[in-house]
């Protein structure tokens, strides 16, 4: 599938803001199941200078300042991504989840070492005894390792509330397992949570969504904003990327930005202003399919 990507940020400001910084994770990256065509950014007004440079865990992202008085900033990033249908992986072929524990923690092999990083908690993960206890419900004994992963994706989307009121960037995972409410970040930091207080190796993906899907097929959840799920690492396989959002694997429709451990690695817009009193903010996403174009890698 061939789609157009434009995602627009603006600031406005109350006062007069003499200097902005900010770090940009906007452009799709390259993987396995998707490939980048172009790529474009535009800012308002000029900055004095940007930097594109790859980070730590191989995302795209830039660095801008905008050093004269402004009360407005826009920002818009525009792609145009191809993406594949992935191959869905045999469930019950998948490892039992204590083994691959057990792997990770010796991490022999350099694949397992590179997932080992992810076991640890971060900054908007935790490892509680009632996060683990709600994990656990999903690996007993035995359990293929994505066969539970599924089962607690399902949960997940069964048990909890899309809620855009229900919590801002800053909500711990705790908070929202209390009040099983949120969006799609706040489901994705709690899988992640759940998956690593047992030992396993999950990473935090953002991106996007088809705004408007073809005819026949449901709108799906978080398709106007900044998308977010999960990867899970297997061993043999590699990592499979879920959404508990809508409570799928993802498919040609999920385009991927960046990876991290969170949020707070991947974060699409995040900066300083010096001045500018206070601000208003407006995010403007929209991912269009062209069904007619042919796709080959």
């Amino acid at each position: 599938m061939n789609y157009q990507i434009n995602h627009q940020t603006i600031y406005n400001y109350s006062e007069l803001a003499s200097i902005s910084q900010n770090e940009l994770f906007l452009f799709p990256r390259e993987t396995e199941k998707q490939k980048v065509i172009q790529s474009t950014l535009n800012i308002f007004p000029k900055p004095q200078y940007t930097r594109q440079r790859v980070d730590y865990f191989g995302n795209i992202t830039q660095v801008f300042m905008v050093q004269h008085p402004h009360n407005e900033l826009s920002i818009t990033a525009s792609s145009r991504v191809m993406t594949l249908v992935p191959e869905t992986p045999v469930i019950a072929g998948t490892p039992p989840w204590e083994s691959v524990v057990q792997r990770l923690g010796v991490h022999e092999h350099p694949e397992e070492l590179d997932a080992y990083q992810y076991v640890f908690i971060s900054p908007q993960t935790a490892i509680t005894s009632q996060i683990k206890s709600y994990a656990q419900l999903s690996f007993p004994p035995g359990m293929s390792i994505l066969a539970g992963a599924v089962n607690l994706t399902n949960r997940i989307f069964t048990e909890f509330s899309y809620d855009e009121s229900a919590t801002t960037v800053d909500t711990p995972v705790e908070q929202v397992l209390l009040n099983k409410k949120g969006v799609c970040q706040d489901f994705a930091h709690f899988a992640i949570s759940c998956l690593r207080s047992l030992g396993m190796a999950a990473r935090y993906v953002s991106g996007y969504l088809e705004t408007a899907p073809p005819p026949g097929k449901p709108k799906m959840v978080g398709a106007d904003a900044s998308h977010a799920w999960f990867a899970l690492f297997v061993p043999g396989t590699g990592w499979v990327d879920l959404d508990p959002t809508n409570n799928i694997m993802t498919g040609e429709q999920h385009i991927t930005v960046a990876w991290g451990r969170d949020y707070t690695d991947v974060t699409p817009v995040k900066g300083v202003v010096m001045g500018g009193g206070s601000h208003s903010l407006s995010v403007k996403v929209d991912v269009s399919a062209d069904r007619q174009c042919s796709l080959e890698f």
